[in-house]
Order: C-alpha cells, then structure tokens, then sequence
C-alpha cells in the first residue's frame, strides 16, 4: 500500500475524530509499515504510558509493552510488522481510537487472532448527574483539554474498548488491561495504577464516538483485568534493573513457561499465586466474557514452554544475548553467573552477565550441533544462586528523617536485614506508619497490606519496634530463600500435585500442580478446577504422584495469613518390644516410582496459606536434621505443624538441594559462595489458598 493510499483510507476516520493529517502522521512510519504487510493473520496493538502531564508518571509501562511484545513475537508467532506499538505522547485518546479502527478493524478478518493491551492509569468518570452513570475509564497520553467554560477530560470510557473488541470480525479477540480505577486517599507500597475519580466532563468527541460504535456488530472478546474488584488497585513493582505492572510481568511469564491449553480461570489462579509471591493480593479477573470461555484464542506456536529467547548473536558467535522474561519473578533478581540453559540444538549457555530482563551468555559447543539462530528458545539447566541473601526492608518515604535513621541503624542489627529507602531499589517488604492517628509502626507488604502482628504501642520508639519484629524477619527471611526453589515450569522430574477437599465418596480438587516439562500435552489436567477456596473446617489433603523412574523425597513448607511459617511432619513411633514409652521421631516422606501418597491437612480458622511443596531424589538429611533439633510438646506433633525454626530449616534445604546436584565438580570454576542446583535433580511447585 502507497503511503498516499494510506492516508486516503484512513482520511474518514481522522474526520470523525478530528484530526489533521499532520497530527496522525506524528504516529511515524512505523504504522505504515505495519499496515503494508499482506494477509496478516495476528495483529496486535501495544498501549503503553509512563509520562503524564500535571499527576505523578508511572514507571513500568513501556516495560509492559516489551514484555508483550516480545512473547507475542517469540512465543505466539506474531510478525513484528503486525504489532503497532504507542507509547507516551502518541497514546492520545485519538490516535488508540484510530489505530485500533484501521490497524485491527480493517485489517481483521475471521479466524484472525487479535490482541489488545493497556497499561498506563485508569479512572472514574461521571456521565450526567445520576450515580449509576460513573463509568470506568482509561487515561490516555493526552488526559485533558480546558476550554473557556469547563474542564474536559479526554478520557477512552471502558465501555468504549469493549464495544471496539466486539465490533472486530474475528471472534478469536484478546484483551489486556493493566490498569485499575478507584485510587485510595493514601498510598504504602508499590505506585498504584488509578486516579481519583474525576468531577470534570467527558470530552465530547468521546461521547459522539461512542454512540457510533453502539451501532455495530457485536462478538465476544476474552478481556484479562488487573484487578477483579472496584477498589482493588493495580500495582506496579520495581524489579531488578526495571519497572513492570505486576499483573502483567506475572501473566508473560506464565505464558512463556506454560502452554495455556486449559480454562483461563486456571491461568489467572496461577498468575494470582504469582502476584502473592510480588507482595500484592492483585486478582485478576476474566471480564465481559463467556463463562466457560478458554484460551483457545491465543495459542503458542509450540507447546514447548522456556524461560527466554536468543535475541542476538555476536559477530563472534561465541556470545549470545539472551531475553529472560519467563524466568520466576521471584528467582531473576538473584540469578547468577555460571547459570545454565539448553536449547533444541543440544547446545549450551552459559550465563555470563545480567542486567534486567537481558543477558549475556557463552556459547558451550557441543560437536555436530546446528547453528543458533536468533528466535531459539532456551530452557533452565542449572540453577546458581548466591548464598548470601539477605531480607530487603523498604523505609517509607512517610517517615521522618530521624525515623529512617533510627530504623537504619536498628535493622542493621541483624546480620541478614538490609534496608533501602521505598522506591529506589526492590525490596520485601515496608517499614512504615499507620495510616491512624496516633500512629504506631508496623511492617507492611509491598501491595501495602499489614502484616498481622506486626504493630506495636502508641509512642513506641523506633529501635523498639524493629527489634520487636526480629522473629518475624527471621520467619519472612526463610519463606523468602524457599520461594527460590520454585521451578515448576523448568523442572525435569516428572511430578503431579493435587490439593483437594476430602469429602464424599470421591475428594474435590481444589488445585492441581504438574512439572509441566515433562508430562505430554494431553496428561495435562483439562477440566476446570475450583476456585482456591477451602471451606473453614474442611479436610485437605495433597495427592503426590512420582511419575519418575526414582524414589523422590519430599517436604513441605508454608506461611499461614499471618506469616508464621509451618511443616509436614512425618512423626513415626518406634515399635520397640517390651515398652510403653517410645518417643515420636521424625522420617523422610519418601515416595517410591510410579506410587502415588497422600499427606493430611487440616484448614483450620479463616486465613491465607501458601505452601511449597519440594521434591528431591536424595534425602534432605540437612533439612530433617534442622527440623529435629527443635523440641516439639506432644501436642505440637501433628502433621502440619507450626516451624519453631525457619530460617535454620531454609538454609538446610537450599544446601541439601546444592548437595544433590551431580554438577558441582564440572562447575568448579562457580563461586563457593552460590548455590547449584540441577533441575533434573529438584521441583519445587507452590500452592496458595485461602481457608473462609
């Protein structure tokens, strides 16, 4: 197509909206060249915007647009030429209403998929006088006009998308909003993506669009949101080197590692299990769909899930640069050099330097292997982390400079505890002020929720406090080291996990967890679980299956709502004869090939649980050691019992993992201060759940 012939089609639509032809061409050429290609068959549009005019800029949106990108290109097949990016100021309400008409609604033909992505802030708007007539709506670039009489905002209504996604020809439609909009008066933690609701007036031109739309054909679009309630806020969270919205960091990084063959509700519970971890309680909803609705319409072109993609190869094809994003959140910040990926061609990389979501790897040859190219996947090999990590404690910028100092020095007092000011680097966790008057201290998550717990008296000082929190650092450190070993989607140890509710004749699955990597597409779990709700009461129990060719040994580890850290237990009473006084001990749970075991739980009181089940082919001695020298009442010997000693338990298991890595002596040349670990020699698969 003629760039003359693209502005003549598109000349109907700059009337409508009124534009000049100057003003879209602003947009560059890159939509042109998005435009000319022919017959695409998956089309995308990218929003993305960071910098807004008189409110506070967000921070990780243009990262989120990467983030798609990449996987929809690296993952999902699409050609580069048919995504259209816009970022910053060519995200003005105008021109996402014009490309979306000419780049998606031209171009898409039945059976095409289509993907549509927002992250940047929401908000509120008032339609006429009534209450019923305030509608969600997205802040574009350009989020206000003033006139002489009023102010007006430029806003693009909810009901306007969605009327855009359903007027597409083609039924196979996905949309991605990452935004959110009820802002609270008060914020702790990670930027929120909302505004307060607006008093000034929609902007005409929106209103008359709008009313056009309402006239056409209608199909039933798959819309994933942030956040499933009104007053949920959408968060975004600093990571190792960038910004990212946690909804979607969470939610790419699902779909690099899985193949989402199953319901979307199994998806977003997965990408809620994720957002737990990032310290928000984010849960993202299916909206304005089907209910039965799958996510048929966005399928990778292979089912083989990774952790990243080769993105370049150096001229002296020795060196490689590696895209990370399907890598645990959790896991990147730490990920060391001398970790290892394998790819489809039998070669090896070895990981040579990181920064953010990019890296640098070596190329180990392998004789007879084919030559890498850029778009090959890659897959975890070798795990390697340092030991000496440390709990991140975040200062709220709430607190008085004296404050800060004196928490500073306090926090110092613990030799694994390091502190950062909120906001400039990543962290674990918030030292800050109630939002009450008197105040007091506490210590909240990063989605800004308090810690139960954690407060103290009126008046108390700042030294007190922190080290009123010592067994609570101590506990937060040990979940914190065990999240590490999370792998269920690179793990080679062919495993299944089933929580479910034992009732009637047979038990309800509550949710299911799989090594992923090494089960056939079609042994993967199909029907719909549950939502991840356990009735107060209940009995649980999980349902372990080895499907390995070797006996794997288990343990089991977790926080209750209140983050005290719990165990499984495997208490057995020696048979000794002649004697009523024996003493429980406790025995590795240990599962045989092929078998299949069952560990009881009980839900007890109202609370959130997560749960990290870790598996091993070689006894965790060090683990079973750390937790026999606690002493435990009679009472306490119960199967899942509270941790009297956490960080103790964690640092055993993480070496006990290290020890059963056949690696270490081929990576000599690692540091003797990081961990190993093999991933045909560990998985590490997390449940979170709550019990009301």
């Amino acid at each position: 197509m003629k760039r003359r012939t693209f502005l003549h089609k598109i000349g109907s639509i700059l009337a409508v909206l009124g534009l000049t032809e100057a003003e879209w061409l602003t947009l560059g050429s890159r939509y042109y060249q998005a435009l000319a290609q022919p017959n695409p068959r998956k089309l995308a549009l990218l929003i993305g915007i960071n910098q807004y005019s008189r409110i506070p800029n967000l921070s990780g949106c243009l990262t989120d647009v990467e983030l798609q990108r990449e996987l929809l290109i690296n993952r999902f097949g699409f050609q580069g030429s048919d995504i259209l990016t816009l970022t910053e100021e060519q995200a003005s309400r105008e021109f996402v209403e014009a490309a979306f008409l000419d780049h998606l609604g031209k171009q898409a033909k039945p059976g095409d998929v289509v993907v549509f992505h927002f992250s940047g802030y929401g908000s509120r708007v008032k339609l006429g006088t009534s209450p019923d007539r305030i509608q969600n709506a997205l802040v574009p670039a350009n989020m206000t006009s003033v006139s002489q009489d009023d102010k007006i905002v430029d806003y693009i209504l909810e009901e306007t998308l969605l009327l855009l996604l359903r007027s597409l020809s083609t039924d196979r439609v996905t949309a991605v909003l990452d935004t959110s909009y009820d802002a609270p008066s008060t914020v702790i933690g990670l930027k929120i993506r909302a505004l307060q609701e607006s008093v000034a007036k929609l902007a005409t031109e929106e209103l008359n669009f709008l009313k056009q739309l309402k006239t056409q054909k209608s199909n039933t679009p798959i819309v994933l949101a942030a956040t499933s309630e009104p007053k949920q806020p959408a968060r975004e969270g600093l990571f190792s080197g960038f910004s990212a919205g946690l909804f979607t960091y969470a939610l790419t990084q699902y779909l690099w590692e899985f193949t989402p063959a199953t319901k979307i509700q199994i998806a977003l519970s997965q990408v809620e299990n994720s957002l737990s971890k990032l310290g928000s309680k984010q849960q993202p909803a299916l909206l304005k769909s089907e209910k039965n609705s799958d996510v048929a319409s966005l399928q990778p072109d292979t089912i083989i899930g990774a952790e990243g993609v080769v993105s370049a190869i150096e001229e002296d094809g020795k060196t490689v640069h590696l895209w990370l994003a399907g890598l645990p959140p959790q896991v990147l910040l730490y990920y060391g050099v001398n970790s290892r990926f394998t790819l489809a061609t039998t070669e090896e990389l070895v990981l040579r330097s990181r920064t953010g979501l990019t890296a640098k790897a070596q190329i180990s040859k392998i004789e007879g292997a084919n030559p890498l190219q850029v778009g090959q996947l890659i897959q975890e090999a070798v795990r390697v982390l340092p030991r000496n990590i440390n709990l991140i404690i975040a200062l709220d910028t709430g607190l008085e400079r004296i404050e800060r100092v004196d928490a500073t020095s306090a926090f110092a007092g613990f030799s694994h505890v390091s502190t950062i000011v909120a906001g400039e680097k990543p962290a674990d966790y918030i030292f800050a002020k109630l939002q009450e008057t008197p105040s007091r201290y506490g210590l909240f998550s990063l989605g800004g929720e308090l810690i139960s717990n954690t407060t103290g008296e009126v008046g108390e000082a700042v030294k007190s406090a922190v080290q009123r929190l010592a067994p609570k650092l101590s506990t937060l450190l040990a979940a914190k080291l065990w999240r590490l070993t999370e792998n269920q989607g690179s793990s080679r140890l062919p495993l299944k996990a089933t929580l479910e509710i034992i009732s009637g004749i047979s038990p309800r699955v509550v949710m299911q967890r799989e090594t992923i990597r090494t089960f056939k597409p079609e042994a993967s779990i199909k029907k719909s679980l549950s939502t991840a709700i356990v009735p107060i009461g209940s009995r649980m129990q999980y349902r372990v299956e080895n499907q390995s060719d070797r006996p794997v040994y288990l343990i089991l580890l977790g926080l209750n709502n209140n983050h005290t850290a719990v165990a499984f237990y495997s208490w057995e009473t020696p048979q000794e004869p002649n004697t009523t006084d024996t003493k429980p001990i406790l025995q590795e749970v240990v599962i045989a090939p092929g078998e299949t075991l069952t560990l009881p739980q009980t839900s007890g009181t109202a609370s959130e649980c997560e749960q990290q089940l870790i598996f091993s082919p070689v006894p965790f001695s060090g683990t079973l050691a750390a937790l026999s020298t606690a002493k435990y009442s009679t009472a306490e010997q119960q199967p899942t019992s509270p941790l009297l000693n956490p960080l103790d338990v964690a640092q055993a298991l993480l070496q006990d993992l290290h020890n059963a890595s056949a690696l270490k002596t081929e990576m000599n040349n690692t540091a003797s201060d990081s961990y190993i670990w093999d991933v045909n020699n560990w998985a590490s698969l997390s449940f979170s759940f709550q019990v009301m």
